[in-house]
């Protein structure tokens, strides 16, 4: 049974879901060939815009739509946070390879490697978890995503303490040091939205399965 008869408009919004998910894996997943081949960042860089402003159209298209249905298939601060979350993910994801760019970095170091692979990952969990809100019978099972999530999100934070120890108990150019906090921060602050994302999918479980 689902939470609501799939159609449109309604049935836009699990969709639209979907569609900023994937866009954000992809956009994952070139960070991290990105921090481990950096001899093509500008290349990569000018990719990430265009999956940055394909995660603003698709915002969009979500807000628009919760504009002009009275009753969408999830309560609309659901639909909300689902989505600025989602938002926040490419926006975070082009921001820390941006940064690499601005502080002209020469290497990624092991640290931002290390959370590049967590942080497809997580976006992958995400991707994998949101098409179960279709229906009441796969809505169940969300749970155990929800906990990989908040595992994975429990990585990055301790990368990102092992990333800024280093850069503060170890001799360091100052600029670097500057460079990489920003850098891990954003990167950290990635799994961050996926764990708000899981959040909320929590509560659906909640009220609907």
């Amino acid at each position: 049974m689902e939470i609501l008869k799939p159609r449109k408009p309604n049935g836009e919004f699990f969709g639209r879901f979907e569609d900023a998910a994937r866009n954000n894996v992809e956009a994952a997943t070139l960070l991290d060939r990105l921090c481990h081949d950096y001899s093509n960042s500008e290349a990569a860089l000018i990719r990430l815009h265009d999956l940055e402003h394909k995660g603003d159209e698709i915002t969009h298209a979500i807000y628009a739509t919760l504009n002009r249905v009275f009753m969408p298939p999830l309560d609309r601060e659901d639909i909300i946070a689902i989505t600025s979350a989602l938002d926040d993910v490419i926006d975070s994801i082009h921001e820390a390879a941006d940064a690499m760019c601005v502080y002209n970095i020469k290497e990624p170091t092991p640290v931002a490697v290390s959370l590049a692979t967590v942080i497809v990952a997580c976006t992958e969990a995400v991707a994998n978890e949101l098409p179960k809100l279709r229906h009441r019978r796969t809505m169940r099972s969300i749970n155990e995503g929800v906990i990989a999530i908040h595992s994975l999100e429990n990585q990055a934070d301790a990368l990102l303490r092992e990333g800024v120890m280093d850069l503060f108990h170890r001799p360091h150019d100052p600029v670097q040091v500057i460079a990489w906090s920003r850098i891990y921060e954003t990167m950290e602050r990635v799994t961050d939205k996926c764990e708000d994302i899981a959040d909320v999918l929590r509560g659906l479980v909640m009220k609907h399965a």
